[in-house]
């Protein structure tokens, strides 16, 4: 195991890094903006470098400070947490060619997988299902027409490099067609700097569905179990819960076997995730790969009593990892997690930054909470609007419900100006909808009225 590694992010997922090193006793170095100087994940690692101003176009994206941090510092790896540079293969080879191990995949793998229509050629050659797409990139609206033509409407326009909803357009009617390709060209370009386009038959009303996955250097696989996470607002997630309503056992196992060629086709070593589409006669399709831990790992966590960032560690430096005997998981059950952002849902979930003057955390049985929150806390206008992660388990279904409508109401953030999303949390628990398991990515729109 590592001596000491680096860890190039911030907020909750930086805290929760820093617990599981410090479990492994592992030294851990945090790389900071001035904006995030006071933080708790500052304070709480054993040594912090401080890698520019406010804007992370300025300190969390400059690979070259993150580096130089780790080598003053003497750190063996770097760890990067999600988003920012946690899917940059740029920036995965710069640690490589500073002796400084990446606590994830393999450049290839990152590069392979992360470009949508390579990712998609790469399953469908391995077996995988995928949905009816474009052969390669789409470079103009005749070429963009001609597919859409040839499947038919509705049609689903994805930046080639794209993640998180940015560059994403679905198209109805084909008078639209011109107008979205373009917005969407010009949103991957800003958003990735690569506006390669590809498009593919849109699945209507589906449930997104993905697979845990782990693989380690001696050959070692494990799928740990699904996560249901439908319920999103334009491609955001906002809720996941494991395991899925929709899933049974047969389903279960096949998505398993296809999260498994799909690792196997790449090579792919250390903790990832497997995204598919399921549809409303139970066939399921493969959407993307995300090459790093998610927001939601938790949910897994919870149902299968793996650590997933301890696997993570162990993988990177070379160790046999703990869950390795048991190539797949069943679900112990039930999870559901609350993704807690600053942002006011009565108004378009607009951010609202702002300082905390009263925090209460729940507590009790089967309640966790991942949160870098203290009163006194400034939610920065500069980063992502997510604050804390509440995570409940249930026995089953109906009690991770019942518990999480329990903890929600004992959840208090409070500031001048701030808003979060319980509220939004506590009206999803109460739709008959979500009760039956009857989400589906469009469930905002058709079940709570946001247009």
């Amino acid at each position: 195991m590592f001596d000491k590694i680096l860890i190039a992010n911030r907020g909750e997922v930086a805290l929760r890094i820093e617990r599981a090193c410090r479990e492994l006793g592992v030294k851990t170095v945090i790389v900071h903006s001035t904006e995030d100087a006071d933080t708790l994940p500052v304070r709480y690692a054993d040594e912090a470098v401080c890698i520019g101003p406010a804007p992370a176009n300025k300190s969390y994206l400059v690979m070259a400070n993150v580096i130089a941090a780790a080598k003053i510092t003497g750190a063996q790896a770097v760890h990067p947490g999600y988003g920012f540079l946690s899917e940059n293969a740029d920036f995965a080879r710069a640690c490589a060619d500073n002796d400084l191990v990446w606590i994830g995949p393999a450049p290839e793998c990152i590069e392979r997988m992360g470009d949508k229509s390579q990712a998609r050629d790469t399953m469908k050659g391995c077996g995988v299902p995928t949905v009816p797409g474009s052969d390669g990139t789409v470079d103009s609206v005749e070429e963009a027409r001609a597919f859409a033509e040839s499947v038919g409407y509705p049609v689903l326009i994805k930046a080639s490099a794209g993640g998180g909803g940015k560059g994403m357009r679905e198209v109805h009617d084909p008078a639209d067609l011109e107008k979205e390709f373009l917005a969407a060209k010009a949103e991957a370009k800003a958003s990735f700097a690569n506006d390669d386009m590809y498009l593919e038959k849109l699945v209507l009303r589906p449930r997104h569905v993905e697979i845990q996955v782990l693989a380690d250097n001696f050959g070692n696989f494990a799928a740990l179990c699904e996560r249901d996470c439908s319920i999103q607002r334009r491609h955001q997630k906002l809720l996941e819960e494991a395991p899925s309503p929709a899933l049974d056992e047969a389903t279960r196992t096949a998505m398993c076997e296809a999260a498994r060629k799909a690792v196997e086709a790449v090579s792919y070593r250390s903790a990832g995730t497997i995204e598919f589409l399921l549809d409303q006669d139970g066939k399921f399709y493969f959407m993307e790969m995300n090459t790093r831990v998610q927001v939601e790992h938790p949910v897994t966590e919870m149902i299968t009593g793996v650590d997933i960032i301890k696997e993570q560690l162990r993988i990177a430096a070379g160790e046999r990892m703990r869950s390795a005997d048991i190539p797949r998981f069943s679900p112990n059950g039930h999870a559901i997690e609350f993704r807690i952002n600053a942002e006011d849902p009565d108004h378009g979930f607009r951010p609202c930054p702002g300082t905390i003057t009263k925090l209460r955390f729940p507590a009790g049985p089967g309640v966790r909470v991942e949160s870098y929150l203290e009163e006194g806390s400034k939610i920065s206008p500069y980063y992502d609007s997510l604050i804390a992660k509440l995570i409940v388990w249930g026995a089953d279904r109906d009690e991770a419900i019942a518990r999480g409508k329990r903890a929600l109401s004992e959840f208090v953030i409070e500031g001048d100006g701030i808003r979060t999303t319980i509220p939004f949390h506590q009206a999803v628990l109460d739709v008959p909808a979500f009760q039956k398991g009857q989400a589906y990515t469009d469930f905002i729109e058709t079940e709570m009225g946001d247009k």
